[in-house]
């Protein structure tokens, strides 16, 4: 009997225009954002910025989701990159200098775990399944309709935590199945190789 795949337990139905269209007709935006070194900020610039992002989530009349992904950095990659360029540097000396940092960045990450951090936020909106039909995600005209909807609540975010000193970026098509992959994927994502997607989920 053939193992199902992980796909086939994801409620999502396909991906197009920057919009997860899940099976049950909801939409979802994805918003990846900057951060802020909260330490570093004097008590008046810390109290500001609390005081706008308080602002911001009392001014939503729908919910939001906020994701935190910790991942272990991959170097390899980087260090193989600062090695060819230290066999075309033609100076010995930066050759020798660059030799030296390769090996302090590869001593530090076997002695502590370097760590990527990202946050997104997940921007939903859920057709009024009372009185519409579940989205279908083949009829252009019903998704663009849902998705102008979507689109202005994106706006409504990213104005919103703007104002907190937070930038946010819109998720594409091949960026919103890359970071699928990597969250359902993390041990291959830590090795640094993504496989390439179709155009089509299914």
């Amino acid at each position: 009997m053939p193992q199902a795949s992980t796909q086939s337990f994801l409620p999502i139905e396909t991906i197009k225009n920057q919009t997860i269209i899940l099976r049950n007709g909801g939409m979802r935006a994805l918003l990846l954002c900057s951060s802020i070194n909260f330490g570093l900020l004097t008590p008046d610039e810390q109290d500001a910025i609390e005081w706008q992002y308080q602002n911001f989530l009392n001014s939503l009349d729908f919910n939001i989701q906020i994701l935190v992904i910790s991942r272990k950095m991959n170097i390899q990659n980087y260090l193989k990159e600062l090695e060819g360029l230290v066999e075309k540097q033609e100076n010995e000396l930066l050759a020798l200098q660059a030799e030296g940092y390769i090996k302090f960045i590869s001593s530090l990450s076997e002695m502590v775990n370097l760590m990527s951090k990202n946050f997104y936020i997940i921007v939903p909106i859920h057709p009024d399944t009372s009185k519409e039909k579940l989205l279908d995600p083949k009829s252009d005209e019903e998704f663009m309709r849902w998705k102008g909807q979507l689109d202005e609540r994106v706006s409504y975010i990213m104005e919103g935590v703007r104002r907190t000193g937070v930038r946010c970026i819109q998720l594409n098509d091949e960026e919103i199945k890359e970071l699928l992959w990597q969250y359902f994927n993390p041990k291959e994502a830590e090795s640094g190789t993504i496989p390439v997607f179709s155009n089509d989920l299914k």
